[in-house]
Protein backbone atom coordinates (compact mmCIF):
# COMPACT_ATOMS: atom_id res chain seq x y z
CA UNK A 1 0.00 0.00 0.00
CA UNK A 2 1.30 3.70 -0.58
CA UNK A 3 1.65 5.77 2.40
CA UNK A 4 3.43 8.54 3.65
CA UNK A 5 6.26 8.00 6.32
CA UNK A 6 7.85 10.88 8.44
CA UNK A 7 11.34 9.34 8.57
CA UNK A 8 12.79 12.51 10.08
CA UNK A 9 12.60 15.69 11.16
CA UNK A 10 10.59 17.42 8.10
CA UNK A 11 11.93 14.50 6.29
CA UNK A 12 8.82 12.16 4.42
CA UNK A 13 8.67 9.57 2.28
CA UNK A 14 6.28 7.78 -0.19
CA UNK A 15 6.63 4.16 0.74
CA UNK A 16 5.16 0.78 -0.36
CA UNK A 17 4.45 -0.68 3.13
CA UNK A 18 2.26 -3.96 3.35
CA UNK A 19 -0.91 -4.34 4.44
CA UNK A 20 -1.30 -3.53 7.83
CA UNK A 21 -2.39 -6.92 10.53
CA UNK A 22 -5.36 -6.51 12.52
CA UNK A 23 -5.03 -7.67 15.99
CA UNK A 24 -8.70 -9.78 16.97
CA UNK A 25 -9.71 -6.75 18.71
CA UNK A 26 -8.69 -4.61 15.47
CA UNK A 27 -10.34 -2.73 12.56
CA UNK A 28 -8.92 -2.68 8.84
CA UNK A 29 -9.44 0.34 7.51
CA UNK A 30 -9.14 1.69 3.81
CA UNK A 31 -8.23 5.82 4.35
CA UNK A 32 -10.45 8.01 2.53
CA UNK A 33 -9.55 11.42 3.94
CA UNK A 34 -6.98 12.47 6.46
CA UNK A 35 -7.03 15.97 7.95
CA UNK A 36 -3.98 17.86 8.61
CA UNK A 37 -3.16 19.82 11.13
CA UNK A 38 -1.31 22.11 14.58
CA UNK A 39 -0.12 18.70 15.67
CA UNK A 40 1.35 17.66 12.52
CA UNK A 41 3.12 20.50 11.92
CA UNK A 42 4.50 20.14 15.36
CA UNK A 43 5.25 16.36 14.54
CA UNK A 44 6.96 17.35 11.21
CA UNK A 45 9.16 19.77 13.33
CA UNK A 46 10.40 16.97 15.79
CA UNK A 47 7.64 18.21 18.82
CA UNK A 48 5.64 16.32 20.35
CA UNK A 49 1.43 16.28 19.86
CA UNK A 50 -0.53 14.43 22.38
CA UNK A 51 2.63 12.19 22.41
CA UNK A 52 5.83 12.11 20.69
CA UNK A 53 6.02 10.86 17.43
CA UNK A 54 9.25 8.38 16.68
CA UNK A 55 10.00 8.18 13.05
CA UNK A 56 9.60 5.99 11.05
CA UNK A 57 5.83 6.88 11.60
CA UNK A 58 2.62 7.59 9.07
CA UNK A 59 1.28 10.84 10.76
CA UNK A 60 -2.81 11.43 10.35
CA UNK A 61 -4.55 11.57 13.29
CA UNK A 62 -8.11 12.99 12.25
CA UNK A 63 -9.26 10.11 9.91
CA UNK A 64 -12.25 8.70 7.59
CA UNK A 65 -13.06 5.71 5.64
CA UNK A 66 -14.23 2.55 4.98
CA UNK A 67 -13.81 -1.10 7.07
CA UNK A 68 -11.61 -3.57 5.45
CA UNK A 69 -11.24 -6.38 7.80
CA UNK A 70 -12.31 -6.71 11.61
CA UNK A 71 -10.71 -8.70 14.20
CA UNK A 72 -12.14 -12.21 15.23
CA UNK A 73 -13.12 -9.79 18.66
CA UNK A 74 -14.92 -7.11 16.88
CA UNK A 75 -19.04 -7.24 16.61
CA UNK A 76 -19.57 -3.37 16.19
CA UNK A 77 -18.76 -2.99 12.85
CA UNK A 78 -19.21 -4.87 9.80
CA UNK A 79 -16.84 -4.72 6.56
CA UNK A 80 -17.95 -1.62 4.33
CA UNK A 81 -19.01 0.74 6.81
CA UNK A 82 -18.22 4.07 6.69
CA UNK A 83 -16.15 5.46 9.70
CA UNK A 84 -14.26 7.87 11.60
CA UNK A 85 -11.64 7.25 14.09
CA UNK A 86 -11.26 8.83 17.42
CA UNK A 87 -6.90 8.79 17.64
CA UNK A 88 -6.76 8.63 20.99
CA UNK A 89 -6.48 5.67 23.33
CA UNK A 90 -6.08 5.20 26.85
CA UNK A 91 -4.86 2.49 29.12
CA UNK A 92 -8.18 2.50 31.21
CA UNK A 93 -5.63 1.36 34.76
CA UNK A 94 -3.59 4.62 35.39
CA UNK A 95 -4.63 6.96 38.12
CA UNK A 96 -6.64 9.34 35.66
CA UNK A 97 -8.50 6.67 33.10
CA UNK A 98 -9.51 5.68 36.96
CA UNK A 99 -10.89 8.84 38.07
CA UNK A 100 -12.64 9.52 34.96
CA UNK A 101 -10.02 11.47 33.26
CA UNK A 102 -8.76 9.45 30.68
CA UNK A 103 -7.74 12.02 28.63
CA UNK A 104 -4.85 12.97 30.79
CA UNK A 105 -3.83 9.15 30.94
CA UNK A 106 0.17 8.60 31.70
CA UNK A 107 0.07 5.73 28.89
CA UNK A 108 -1.76 7.41 26.25
CA UNK A 109 -1.23 6.05 22.44
CA UNK A 110 -2.48 7.77 19.33
CA UNK A 111 -3.41 6.70 15.79
CA UNK A 112 -1.78 8.84 13.45
CA UNK A 113 0.93 10.03 16.54
CA UNK A 114 2.40 6.96 18.51
CA UNK A 115 1.16 4.49 16.12
CA UNK A 116 0.50 4.07 12.46
CA UNK A 117 -1.88 6.59 10.92
CA UNK A 118 -4.45 7.65 7.92
CA UNK A 119 -1.51 9.30 5.70
CA UNK A 120 -1.89 5.96 4.00
CA UNK A 121 -3.89 3.97 2.26
CA UNK A 122 -4.42 1.50 4.85
CA UNK A 123 -4.36 2.13 8.86
CA UNK A 124 -5.61 -0.31 12.23
CA UNK A 125 -7.60 0.86 15.01
CA UNK A 126 -8.80 -0.45 17.86
CA UNK A 127 -12.24 -1.20 17.74
CA UNK A 128 -12.85 0.93 20.68
CA UNK A 129 -12.21 4.14 18.35
CA UNK A 130 -14.15 3.38 15.39
CA UNK A 131 -16.78 5.10 14.91
CA UNK A 132 -20.26 4.46 12.12
CA UNK A 133 -21.22 7.52 10.41
CA UNK A 134 -24.63 8.62 9.56
CA UNK A 135 -25.65 8.59 5.94
CA UNK A 136 -26.22 12.24 5.77
CA UNK A 137 -21.99 12.91 7.28
CA UNK A 138 -19.87 12.51 4.19
CA UNK A 139 -16.34 11.13 4.32
CA UNK A 140 -14.36 14.44 3.69
CA UNK A 141 -16.63 16.22 6.16
CA UNK A 142 -16.05 13.64 8.57
CA UNK A 143 -12.15 14.28 8.36
CA UNK A 144 -13.04 17.00 10.17
CA UNK A 145 -14.68 15.14 13.68
CA UNK A 146 -11.51 14.88 15.40
CA UNK A 147 -11.45 18.66 15.88
CA UNK A 148 -14.95 19.39 16.25
CA UNK A 149 -14.39 16.58 19.26
CA UNK A 150 -11.51 18.07 20.73
CA UNK A 151 -13.69 21.83 20.58
CA UNK A 152 -16.61 19.98 22.30
CA UNK A 153 -14.23 18.63 25.41
CA UNK A 154 -13.53 22.48 25.72
CA UNK A 155 -17.00 23.38 25.52
CA UNK A 156 -18.18 20.62 28.22
CA UNK A 157 -15.25 22.18 30.76
CA UNK A 158 -17.38 25.26 30.52
CA UNK A 159 -20.62 26.47 32.21
CA UNK A 160 -22.62 27.84 29.68
CA UNK A 161 -26.09 29.49 30.08
CA UNK A 162 -28.21 31.08 27.03
CA UNK A 163 -27.35 34.72 28.73
CA UNK A 164 -24.03 34.67 28.52
CA UNK A 165 -21.77 36.91 25.72
CA UNK A 166 -19.09 34.83 24.47
CA UNK A 167 -15.56 35.79 22.38
CA UNK A 168 -13.55 33.70 20.18
CA UNK A 169 -10.39 34.61 19.35
CA UNK A 170 -8.58 33.17 16.63
CA UNK A 171 -10.03 33.17 12.80
CA UNK A 172 -8.81 29.93 12.06
CA UNK A 173 -10.23 26.61 11.93
CA UNK A 174 -10.96 25.48 15.16
CA UNK A 175 -11.48 28.94 16.23
CA UNK A 176 -14.15 28.73 13.36
CA UNK A 177 -15.61 25.62 14.69
CA UNK A 178 -15.60 26.85 18.36
CA UNK A 179 -18.09 30.22 17.21
CA UNK A 180 -20.04 27.20 15.82
CA UNK A 181 -20.37 24.69 18.61
CA UNK A 182 -21.48 27.60 21.72
CA UNK A 183 -23.97 28.96 19.66
CA UNK A 184 -24.79 25.06 19.40
CA UNK A 185 -24.82 24.93 22.94
CA UNK A 186 -27.32 27.41 23.08
CA UNK A 187 -25.08 30.37 24.04
CA UNK A 188 -27.22 33.57 22.69
CA UNK A 189 -24.30 35.59 21.42
CA UNK A 190 -21.00 34.35 20.00
CA UNK A 191 -18.35 37.15 18.67
CA UNK A 192 -15.13 36.18 16.84
CA UNK A 193 -12.05 38.16 16.74
CA UNK A 194 -9.76 37.78 14.32
CA UNK A 195 -7.19 39.01 11.75
CA UNK A 196 -8.79 37.80 7.95
CA UNK A 197 -11.43 40.15 7.07
CA UNK A 198 -12.84 37.31 4.43
CA UNK A 199 -13.53 34.80 7.29
CA UNK A 200 -14.34 37.32 10.06
CA UNK A 201 -17.26 38.33 7.27
CA UNK A 202 -17.74 34.55 6.08
CA UNK A 203 -18.93 33.38 9.88
CA UNK A 204 -20.72 36.62 10.05
CA UNK A 205 -23.34 35.50 7.23
CA UNK A 206 -22.76 32.17 7.24
CA UNK A 207 -22.61 30.79 10.68
CA UNK A 208 -24.44 33.37 12.89
CA UNK A 209 -21.60 35.49 14.68
CA UNK A 210 -22.83 38.41 16.02
CA UNK A 211 -20.25 41.32 16.15
CA UNK A 212 -16.33 40.52 14.82
CA UNK A 213 -13.06 42.36 15.88
CA UNK A 214 -9.97 42.38 13.04
CA UNK A 215 -7.27 42.64 15.55
CA UNK A 216 -4.68 44.09 13.52
CA UNK A 217 -7.00 47.86 13.44
CA UNK A 218 -9.83 47.46 16.22
CA UNK A 219 -9.43 46.97 19.80
CA UNK A 220 -11.44 43.96 21.52
CA UNK A 221 -13.86 45.52 24.24
CA UNK A 222 -12.52 45.32 27.87
CA UNK A 223 -14.07 43.14 30.56
CA UNK A 224 -17.04 42.38 28.14
CA UNK A 225 -17.74 39.08 28.05
CA UNK A 226 -18.53 35.83 30.26
CA UNK A 227 -17.01 33.75 28.49
CA UNK A 228 -13.79 34.11 26.48
CA UNK A 229 -12.01 30.60 24.29
CA UNK A 230 -8.55 31.71 23.14
CA UNK A 231 -7.75 29.94 20.29
CA UNK A 232 -4.62 30.84 18.74
CA UNK A 233 -1.93 30.17 21.63
CA UNK A 234 -0.17 32.74 21.38
CA UNK A 235 0.74 35.26 24.83
CA UNK A 236 -0.51 38.34 22.71
CA UNK A 237 -4.23 36.65 22.36
CA UNK A 238 -3.87 35.04 25.47
CA UNK A 239 -3.51 38.37 27.70
CA UNK A 240 -6.36 39.21 25.13
CA UNK A 241 -8.31 36.65 26.43
CA UNK A 242 -8.21 38.12 29.86
CA UNK A 243 -8.66 41.53 28.90
CA UNK A 244 -11.75 40.59 27.65
CA UNK A 245 -13.01 39.34 30.44
CA UNK A 246 -15.70 40.67 32.79
CA UNK A 247 -16.53 39.84 36.79
CA UNK A 248 -17.27 35.94 37.04
CA UNK A 249 -15.88 35.23 33.85
CA UNK A 250 -14.36 31.66 32.07
CA UNK A 251 -11.46 31.84 30.14
CA UNK A 252 -10.52 28.83 28.08
CA UNK A 253 -7.33 28.43 26.71
CA UNK A 254 -7.40 25.64 23.92
CA UNK A 255 -4.86 27.47 21.96
CA UNK A 256 -1.38 25.44 21.59
CA UNK A 257 1.27 27.86 22.26
CA UNK A 258 5.01 26.91 22.09
CA UNK A 259 6.68 24.83 25.00
CA UNK A 260 8.91 28.06 26.10
CA UNK A 261 5.75 30.72 25.63
CA UNK A 262 4.49 32.90 28.43
CA UNK A 263 2.49 35.24 29.10
CA UNK A 264 1.78 38.04 31.79
CA UNK A 265 -1.70 38.70 33.36
CA UNK A 266 -2.48 40.54 36.87
CA UNK A 267 -3.06 38.15 39.67
CA UNK A 268 -5.26 40.50 40.94
CA UNK A 269 -7.61 40.58 38.43
CA UNK A 270 -8.10 36.63 39.15
CA UNK A 271 -9.43 37.61 42.71
CA UNK A 272 -11.22 40.63 42.03
CA UNK A 273 -13.11 39.45 39.04
CA UNK A 274 -13.43 35.22 40.34
CA UNK A 275 -12.10 34.44 36.89
CA UNK A 276 -11.75 30.61 36.19
CA UNK A 277 -9.27 30.21 33.43
CA UNK A 278 -9.57 26.76 32.41
CA UNK A 279 -7.01 24.91 29.86
CA UNK A 280 -8.22 21.60 27.54
CA UNK A 281 -6.62 18.64 26.53
CA UNK A 282 -7.95 16.42 23.77
CA UNK A 283 -11.30 14.93 23.15
CA UNK A 284 -12.24 12.11 25.78
CA UNK A 285 -15.32 10.31 24.66
CA UNK A 286 -16.65 13.21 22.78
CA UNK A 287 -16.91 11.80 19.52
CA UNK A 288 -20.49 10.99 19.79
CA UNK A 289 -21.39 14.12 20.41
CA UNK A 290 -19.05 15.51 17.43
CA UNK A 291 -21.15 13.25 14.85
CA UNK A 292 -24.19 14.18 16.13
CA UNK A 293 -23.27 17.98 15.52
CA UNK A 294 -22.68 17.49 12.01
CA UNK A 295 -26.04 15.18 11.35
CA UNK A 296 -27.91 17.50 12.93
CA UNK A 297 -26.51 20.16 11.19
CA UNK A 298 -26.06 22.67 13.41
CA UNK A 299 -22.37 22.75 12.57
CA UNK A 300 -21.26 23.14 8.60
CA UNK A 301 -17.53 22.41 7.69
CA UNK A 302 -17.82 22.40 4.28
CA UNK A 303 -17.24 26.13 3.61
CA UNK A 304 -14.23 25.52 6.07
CA UNK A 305 -12.09 23.32 4.01
CA UNK A 306 -10.50 25.07 1.67
CA UNK A 307 -7.73 22.92 0.41
CA UNK A 308 -8.19 18.90 -0.51
CA UNK A 309 -4.75 17.37 -1.32
CA UNK A 310 -2.64 14.86 -2.45
CA UNK A 311 -0.20 12.48 -0.38
CA UNK A 312 2.83 13.90 -2.37
CA UNK A 313 1.86 17.60 -1.16
CA UNK A 314 1.52 17.03 2.29
CA UNK A 315 5.09 17.97 2.50
CA UNK A 316 4.70 21.27 0.90
CA UNK A 317 1.87 22.16 2.64
CA UNK A 318 3.85 21.66 6.51
CA UNK A 319 6.67 23.72 4.49
CA UNK A 320 4.50 26.41 3.83
CA UNK A 321 4.48 26.62 0.37
CA UNK A 322 0.82 26.54 0.09
CA UNK A 323 -0.88 29.85 0.78
CA UNK A 324 -4.30 30.80 1.74
CA UNK A 325 -5.00 27.55 3.49
CA UNK A 326 -8.45 27.60 5.74
CA UNK A 327 -8.23 23.77 6.30
CA UNK A 328 -6.55 21.15 4.46
CA UNK A 329 -7.56 17.24 4.37
CA UNK A 330 -5.76 14.76 2.22
CA UNK A 331 -7.96 12.35 -0.38
CA UNK A 332 -5.94 9.14 0.34
CA UNK A 333 -8.31 6.68 -1.06
CA UNK A 334 -9.54 6.49 -4.36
Amino acid sequence: MKALVLTGVKEFEIQDLPTPEIQPNEVLINTAYAGVCGTDHDLYAGRPGSAAAVPPIVLGHENSGVVAAIGSEVTGVKVGDRVAVDPNIYCGQCEYCLTQRPELCDHLSAVGVTRDGGLAEQFTAPATVVYKLPDNVSLKDAAAIEPISCAVHGVDLLKLRPYQKALVIGDGFMGQLFAQIVQAYGVHQVDLAGIFDDKLKRNQELFGVTNVYNTTREAIPAESYDVIIEAVGLPATQAQAVAASKKGAQVLMFGVGPQEAHFEMNTYDIYKKQLTIQGSFINPLTFKDAISLLESGQMNVAPLISHELELEEVQDFLDGKIKGVSKAVVKVGK
